[in-house]
């Protein structure tokens, strides 16, 4: 029999339970996929309705150079409108990236997109930052989106950061745009994401790059960026502007998320059905765009349904409908073999509180158990998008790994079974504690977190009372005042500041 383990006393098994696991037990990229909402003949009927749409009502409002690229590659005119024949949109999946890597500037956090890889990260345009010192909401600033960035960039579950936040002090739009960049290259290596919001500011913008990449060209060979754009206005029509921005891409070879933002009973159907097939088609439009223009570009297919409340018309971020339909959403596109990308986390809630968990908690996890690859919007974000909040990041990056674990789901082996651990604890001390497997458990199973209060009540009122968000808002603070990043050296600092306004 195996032998019983003692351990050396409360002081030890104190400075156990602080110490790190010498293994992650849930790190990143942990595989989805086991929740499908969808039958197999829901998807066909589902993905057969999109395909119909697109051959016989197409898109409208089709920029001329791409209305051209579009026709090259086996679209049809139909007056104003360019339609999508079915082997057109299925030649451009087939040829469609269906793996391709995120750089970030530091090689090792870089990840891999596609697949049953499911990494958490951010998303959003939020125009408001709650205030970590009042607690209320005021406008987002430049100096907010520095402490973001550098903010996450200390947390492991947050896979890449798309600026989170508008520096809404920065009316200008090329120096709003300039500055987001800057933002991002001194604050992470993480992979990231930006918005262009005009076509002539890709150009200059990839010249900031170049810099902190180590020369010209350099940022084209390892794009460390990626671009968000929205290229279909819904319903089934193409955005002129976008449109622009995703040929400028192209041609500096920026990967990109072309992100379709349909809302159930508005732009898109009520019906969930129908609003899934409609959102579909869009975000194929997108591929079949980008396969026109240049064939196997990687896109992430980023189809993110959004509901809102049919009573008021007002955007709703959190709720079974939203966690359902994201999870439809990945399963469609992970079925369809493309690079998924879908929305959580985007509560309603504005305070950090038991709707703000409730709701997180719960898109979150489904859009994790159902496979997206990239999940946006999944930090931070508070008040149905319009906000984001410091004490958000430092809860949603808790909330993940427990996730992460979840997906990890349970290895069964002769060793995880332990039919000897058992026999011991039943014909010895009656108890598993101290036992050599239930340390090694300790180590390869268990999450610990942070944050989550486990103690007893008498123990948490005598160490203050704390909330959760109280805990968050320590946390959050400590890290802003000690971690100082600088991911741009002083020479690439001043050759970007000689040749941008960086405010």
């Amino acid at each position: 029999m195996t032998a019983m383990r003692k351990r050396g006393g409360r002081k030890a098994r104190i400075a156990q339970r602080a110490a790190k696991p010498e293994v992650d037990p849930c790190p990143p990229g942990q595989p989805g996929g086991l929740y499908r909402p969808l039958s197999d003949a829901d998807l066909k009927r589902i993905y057969d309705a999109a395909l119909t749409l697109l051959d016989t009502l197409g898109m409208g409002e089709v920029p001329a150079r791409l209305r051209s690229d579009l026709l090259a590659a086996g679209a049809r005119e139909n007056g104003a409108r360019i339609e999508f024949p079915r082997a057109l949109v299925e030649d451009a999946i087939a040829r469609a990236p269906k793996q391709f890597v995120l750089h970030g500037r530091d090689p090792d956090r870089s990840i891999e997109v596609g697949g049953t890889s499911v990494h958490f990260g951010t998303g959003g345009a939020a125009v408001q930052t709650l205030d970590i010192d009042t607690g209320l909401y005021r406008p987002s600033t430049l100096a907010d989106l520095h402490d973001f960035t550098r903010l996450q960039d200390t947390l492991p579950n947050v896979s890449w950061f798309t600026r989170c936040c508008i520096a809404t002090d920065l009316p200008d739009l090329l120096d709003l745009d300039v500055n987001t960049a800057y933002a991002l290259m001194k604050n992470t290596t993480k992979p990231v994401a930006t918005a262009f919001t005009i076509a002539e500011h890709v150009a200059p913008i990839v010249q900031l790059f170049d810099i902190a990449a180590g020369g010209e060209g350099a940022f084209s060979k390892r794009p460390f960026v990626k671009a968000h754009i929205s290229p279909v206005i819904s319903p089934l029509r193409y955005g002129e502007d976008a449109v622009d921005v995703v040929y400028e891409c192209i041609r500096h070879n920026i990967p990109m998320s072309c992100i379709t933002a349909a809302q159930a009973g508005a732009t898109a159907p009520a019906t969930l059905a129908g609003f899934l097939a409609h959102s579909l088609a869009e975000t194929l439009a997108s591929l079949v765009m980008v396969h026109a223009i240049q064939p196997g570009y990687p896109m992430v297919f980023s189809n993110w349904p959004f509901v809102i409340d049919l009573r008021s018309g007002a955007f709703s971020g959190g709720g079974g409908e939203t966690a359902l339909l994201n999870a439809a959403s990945a399963q469609l596109s992970n079925w369809l073999g493309l690079p998924s990308g879908v929305a959580a986390s985007m509560t309603d809630a504005k305070a950090i509180d038991a709707q703000y968990g409730m709701e997180k908690g719960l898109t979150s996890l489904a859009a994790a158990l159902a496979g997206g690859n990239l999940i946006y919007e999944s930090s931070g974000m508070t008040a149905a998008l319009l906000g984001a909040s410091f004490e958000g990041f430092i809860l949603d990056n808790e909330m993940h790994a427990h996730t992460y674990r979840v997906l990890r789901g349970v290895e069964v082996s002769d060793d995880t079974l332990g039919l000897d651990a058992i026999r011991d604890a039943v014909l010895g001390e009656g108890h598993f504690l101290g036992h050599a497997q239930t340390h090694a458990a300790m180590e390869r199973d268990y999450y610990y977190p942070d944050l989550a209060d486990r103690e007893e009540p008498r123990t948490w009122a005598q160490s203050g009372a704390q909330s959760a968000w109280d805990r968050a808002r320590d946390t959050a603070r400590r890290i802003l005042a000690d971690h100082q990043p600088q991911y741009l050296s002083p020479t690439q600092d001043a050759a970007i500041r000689d040749r941008f306004n960086i405010l």
